[in-house]
């Protein structure tokens, strides 16, 4: 280590190595990462950091549309390679070259997601061969290299061509790399709908091949989606929805932000005008943008919204992808929103270490994983380009030191289960390598400090870069335009867009400095004492006061009420209110799957969680059930193959592909009773992940009826082993306090009234005070009273158990 990095090692902090030091400290994190993946996985398409060993597809338990990403092409090598020129690892690069060259094979018999192969297999290849050419014509290295990479982008390219064939020009979201789509033997093409993104994040990757190439083919392509998409936007508020019908261009799902399933279309549009040149990508930006500020932005918060009526939030949680959002906000000039979101993000990683998968308008976990995305990183780095704040360097110092804390495992980076417990996923994906160590690599590393020129080059959404020169268009710049229209043309001012001037960004930030409260020192607040008018036939006041979440105490001198002047039977009661700090936790209502045929006979007990749509198991005395039938397909994402054996029974789905209202709708029209979701994530229980209550899909989800629960995979794993091993196996779907065997729990009643107090002794008046009268009395195993039988009273040794009964994992 040099001098300065010695300093750094006893002064982090110091300016004079502060990006030094952190440059050092990523490069060896990418190492182990990298590393770890060629030792342990290469060639398959990740590492599995928990286990040391590569993921196959095929070889290891089904994931459902995450393993849409697997084809069997060295998947995370390919997305790795421009990464390592990036970080000047430049005989690791040629190296690598080699191995994808006459290792990698894409003509395999697997069906891929069209949208993830493109940025990341497509995007890997030509950003690869992008590198390895102009390392070849500095006569450094790569003096062998002839193109080969584009060899394989091309063929690629090709592979992905017949999912464009549909008669809307938007692409099937699935493709079988040997076989193509709609031939007897792809597996694939029964798909009607695809996210927006799916089909609006092409034009990049594929206009640079066709640009490299020189076949058109791929460019028209791509840019026909885009076509479609525009077309098909609600003319009134200028919002797309985020799935859409790939055969009548109908919007499957209406719901419009910027975060998952609609994301990278805006960053695509952006960015092909930045690349290619053409105004047509620029215009229709900026007309999506001006609908993005006024119905989506709610400084801080980006919110769902509906298309067709954009003043209704869909939602109150966001997702974590739209952290690439103030990114994209920079390159457009708009530097306060993507300040203030960016501010909102990195308080809720203060808050929760990581960003969760979603989480919710008051900053509390919605879903609870982490995958080591990189958009936040991404967003960081921008900003810090764009004002030259060094607070963004801490920012991106933050994300070293927590994915080191508790990401980090022998084998390299594990994904997080759940922010909450800490506990690891078996899943280090390949855009953690791609993206997250080449944006933290650039936020601390100066231009000169590059083997490339980066800024003659454009990011794609997986951070591969593209080159500038592919441009065929370059509009004359007619000097510079008005701050109100400042990224309406090709030539903004550089100067009015990034104003190099940290104070600047600091003003905005500095009113959302304790958003979540983390950082605040806590005080408590006073106990403030209130007057309430208390009628003497009711309890209105304190029960309204009750439904806004304000907790009620009587003061131990709640007895001195008197009577008001001129109004008989009306009292003043003094209470104290406080209202909490923070609002609670949304209760998540525990739910069951009890076995109940033998051999089981209610002894297996599997803890599940519960939907906020469909059947109220709650309010069913009884519960609801039914044999179980596996749906084909098992993720119920198309047509139902097996509607005649589901009919009157309870479908067992894997969770993946679509929405879980989705899969109820197409289950329901199958004629299920009912639905068990088994989530596709290996290894997943209810011990260690909190339950969560399955949404809807922004839409209304009132036609839904039947009663949907949720297993995670362990328990999941206990029920289809029950069916291998069984012909007919009977559940019952309930809350988990009213299932079979159950022990009768003690049920408390507190009555409140009013009472006359005598005066006391000095002779003053005598008052009303407040009484309260405890009454215990037995429920049956429904949790509800029994009929009345006399004045039995129940042993006040019973302790009251809601929860228990047969141990739920036999």
């Amino acid at each position: 280590m040099s001098d300065c990095g010695s300093l750094c090692a006893i002064f982090p902090l110091s300016d004079c190595c502060f990006s030094s030091f952190c440059r050092d400290q990523i490069l060896e994190m990418f190492d182990h990462a990298y590393g770890s993946y060629m030792k342990y996985a290469y060639p398959a398409d990740e590492l599995m950091p928990l286990s040391c060993r590569g993921r196959v597809r095929g070889l290891e338990p089904n994931r459902g549309d995450i393993d849409d990403s697997l084809g069997k092409f060295s998947l995370t090598l390919i997305d790795t390679l421009d990464t390592l020129v990036v970080l000047n690892k430049l005989d690791e690069f040629e190296d690598a070259v080699r191995k994808a060259v006459s290792d990698v094979r894409l003509d395999n018999d697997v069906v891929v997601s069209v949208f993830e192969t493109n940025i990341r297999v497509l995007g890997g290849l030509l950003g690869a061969h992008v590198m390895a050419d102009l390392l070849r014509q500095r006569g450094e290295k790569m003096q062998w290299y002839r193109d080969e990479l584009l060899h394989m982008a091309k063929e690629l390219g090709h592979r992905l061509l017949p999912a464009f064939n549909t008669s809307s020009g938007l692409p099937y979201p699935k493709v079988n790399l040997r076989y193509g789509v709609l031939n007897p033997l792809s597996r694939t093409g029964t798909e009607s709908d695809t996210c927006t993104a799916c089909a609006g994040t092409m034009i990049l990757e594929f206009a640079a091949l066709s640009r490299l190439s020189g076949e058109s083919v791929f460019e028209a392509n791509a840019r026909k989606a885009l076509d479609v998409l525009w077309e098909r936007r609600q003319r009134g508020s200028d919002l797309v929805g985020t799935v859409i019908n790939i055969h009548n261009e109908e919007w499957v799902r209406r719901d419009s932000g910027v975060g998952a399933g609609i994301d990278s279309y805006y960053e695509y549009l952006m960015k092909a005008y930045i690349l290619l040149g053409d105004d047509v990508f620029l215009d229709r930006f900026n007309v999506h943008y001006s609908a993005i500020m006024k119905y989506i932005s709610q400084p801080p918060l980006l919110l769902n919204v509906h298309m067709h009526n954009p003043t209704v939030s869909v939602r109150s949680w966001m997702d974590s992808l739209l952290a690439f959002f103030p990114g994209l906000q920079v390159l457009r000039g708009d530097l306060k929103p993507a300040i203030e979101t960016h501010e909102m993000l990195y308080q809720v990683t203060k808050q929760h270490k990581f960003l969760p998968e979603a989480f919710t308008t008051e900053f509390r976990v919605h879903w609870g994983q982490h995958l080591l995305r990189p958009e936040f990183a991404e967003s960081t780095y921008y900003l810090y380009k764009a004002t030259g704040d060094p607070y963004y360097l801490r920012v991106g110092q933050s994300i070293v030191e927590k994915l080191n804390a508790y990401a980090r495992v022998p084998c390299g980076f594990a994904a997080v289960q759940d922010v909450r417990t800490g506990m690891h996923e078996d899943r280090m994906d390949s855009f953690f390598l791609a993206e997250m160590f080449k944006y933290l690599y650039l936020l601390f590393s100066e231009k000169s400090e590059l083997p490339i020129d980066i800024d003659d080059f454009i990011f794609t959404t997986e951070a591969h870069l593209l080159p500038m020169s592919l441009s065929t268009t370059r509009p004359p710049c007619q000097g510079n335009k008005t701050e109100e229209d400042l990224f309406s043309h090709s030539c903004p001012s550089m100067e009015t867009l990034f104003p190099n001037n940290p104070s600047f960004a600091k003003s905005i930030r500095d009113g959302y400095k304790y958003l979540t409260g983390v950082g605040r020192a806590f005080h408590p607040l006073p106990v403030r004492e209130i007057e309430l008018p208390l009628h003497d036939n009711g309890m209105e006041p304190v029960e309204f006061l009750k439904s806004m979440g304000i907790s009620l105490t009587p003061l131990n001198e709640a007895a001195g009420a008197r009577s008001q002047k001129g109004r008989k039977g009306l009292y003043r009661v003094k209470l104290v209110a406080e209202l909490n700090q923070t609002p609670q936790e949304e209760e998540v209502v525990p739910h069951v799957v009890q076995l109940i045929s033998p051999p089981f006979l209610g002894r297996t007990v599997l803890t599940a969680g519960p939907a906020k749509f469909g059947m109220d198991l709650t309010k069913q005395e009884h519960g609801v059930k039914g044999s179980i039938v596996k749906a084909s397909p098992y993720t119920a994402c198309g047509s139902i193959d097996n509607a005649g054996h589901l009919k009157g029974h309870i479908a067992l789905v894997l969770r993946g592909d679509c929405m879980f209202a989705a899969k109820a709708r197409r289950l329901q029209e199958a004629g299920a009773v009912g639905v068990i979701f088994i989530d596709h994530r290996e290894g997943s229980n209810s011990e260690e992940t909190p339950l969560f209550q399955m949404v809807g899909d922004g839409d209304s989800t009132e036609d839904i009826a039947l009663p949907l629960v949720f297993l995670f995979s362990r328990e999941g794993a206990v029920l289809t082993s029950a069916l291998e091993q069984h012909r007919n196996v009977d559940v019952l779907l309930l809350p988990k306090k009213r299932q079979l065997g159950e022990e009768k729990p003690v049920g408390m009643n507190f009555k409140l009234r009013l009472a006359e107090e005598e005066g006391p002794e000095d002779g003053a008046a005598g008052g009303p005070t407040l009484e309260f009268i405890f009454e215990k009395e037995e429920l049956n195993g429904q949790g509800q009273r029994p009929p009345c039988a006399g004045n039995d009273t129940p042993d006040p040794a019973q302790t009251p158990n809601s929860d228990s009964g047969p141990d739920p994992n036999p």
